[in-house]
């Protein structure tokens, strides 16, 4: 039974919208209708064409990471416990409150009662559902095990929203603090400075160095500091642009591996990413080239993810995993050595897990570290800004003392 969407007004005049199920939009009609509401708008979730996009931009938007864990978790659990495919989603779809999430559902059970596999129907929804997710499903339902596989995709969601989180929290005071000290600086030197400076104008005094310097400074900001943030703001906008182009994107990330320190730092979170990726895919039953392909289009760096793309064309040549990924120069040693171990011993998936902990540990540690070394810092360089300001203020002051005293 196909769902629809519907936008239908109520008796107070109110629009409301929603999903309901049923053979066609006439009958959803009805039903609408029956419930004293007046339909002005009723839509099919209809099978999008070439699994590319949908055809309800309700659902294009798609949900957030941790939604998708909650109801991947959800249906683990039920799945688990004995349900089969369509009860796991319509208990899902009763425990859920949020109307996007509800919607999609209501669709992906549609396709199951129409005979479709789970992994076909998440298919329809590529904005919601990524690659890994999908193909890892497909995976489990083959080998039987879906029950295992969503249980394991439901703790990947969950660690990597946890990371993200841990990564936000640490950057966000930072960024707060950086922002209040730079605007801190700006009001102090267009607005307080120039108020205390007309104090010396109109005395015939020869100030010093530092005091011209912050004059100047003073002057500057105020004469062309709207210009400069207009241009700052411009250039990020021309930044960003370009970054929608492949070329300039690839570019740019190239160049970022060759920075020292943040290309350490790309380098362990593209590894660790792509790591614990292939490692559900691996042990879900996908086979190596797939996991690697699927595994490359969740790196972030496109320099990277190509390198995995060559070693994937090296491997179906006949090359070992380890060496097809050592010969770009874009892994760590430690995750490469981890690979060959894997490959050697029949434990790959194992020592895949192992890699993406360590990527990701060292990389958390290096956040904290960098992050706990910024603030002192950042604190340490705007006292000595408004020590300057204060300095460059006093220092006529003392002048004029000592010529009054004289």
């Amino acid at each position: 039974m196909p769902a629809f969407e519907y936008s239908a007004l109520n008796v107070q005049g109110k629009t409301e919208k929603g999903v309901l199920e049923g053979d066609s939009a006439r009958q959803v009609s009805q039903k609408l209708k029956t419930q004293s509401l007046v339909p002005f708008e009723i839509s099919e979730i209809n099978r999008q064409k070439n699994k590319k996009s949908t055809n309800v931009p309700f659902i294009k938007r798609g949900i957030s990471t941790p939604q998708l864990a909650i109801l991947t978790r959800q249906l683990a659990t039920m799945i688990r416990s004995g349900s089969p495919v369509e009860g796991a989603l319509t208990a899902v779809i009763q425990q859920n409150n949020k109307p996007r999430v509800k919607t999609i559902l209501m669709a992906i059970r549609s396709r199951v009662r129409e005979g479709y596999s789970l992994a076909s129907a998440l298919d329809e929804f590529p904005h919601v559902f990524p690659d890994l997710y999908r193909a890892t499903v497909s995976s489990g339902e083959q080998a039987g095990k879906l029950d295992f596989v969503l249980g394991r995709m439901a703790d990947h969601v969950e660690h990597s929203q946890a990371l993200k989180s841990k990564i936000m929290l640490a950057m966000v005071y930072p960024l707060v603090l950086t922002f209040v000290a730079m605007l801190v600086t700006v009001v102090l030197l267009t607005y307080v400075v120039p108020k205390v400076i007309q104090v010396f104008e109109d005395i015939d005094q020869t100030l010093p160095g530092v005091t011209l310097f912050l004059i100047a400074l003073s002057d500057f900001l105020r004469n062309f500091g709207f210009y400069i943030a207009i241009v700052i703001m411009v250039a990020a906008f021309v930044f960003n642009i370009l970054l929608r182009k492949e070329t300039f994107k690839y570019g740019w990330h190239t160049f970022m591996l060759r920075i020292p320190g943040i290309s350490h730092m790309v380098k362990g979170m593209n590894t660790a990413i792509f790591a614990r990726t292939f490692s559900i895919l691996a042990g879900s039953g996908v086979t190596a080239l797939e996991a690697m392909k699927i595994s490359a289009s969740v790196m972030g760096n496109l320099r990277m993810k190509k390198a995995v793309l060559d070693a994937v064309d090296r491997v179906r040549e006949g090359a070992a995993i380890s060496p097809a990924l050592e010969k770009s120069n874009c892994f760590p040693p430690m995750t490469i050595y981890l690979i060959a171990s894997g490959e050697t011993s029949g434990n790959l998936v194992e020592m895949l897990e192992h890699a993406a902990n360590s990527q990701e540990k060292e990389f958390e540690t290096i956040t904290s570290t960098i992050m706990g070394l910024f603030e002192p810092l950042l604190i340490v360089v705007m006292g000595a800004v408004v020590l300057f300001i204060v300095v460059a203020i006093l220092l006529p002051i003392f002048q004029l003392n000592q010529l009054v005293g004289a």
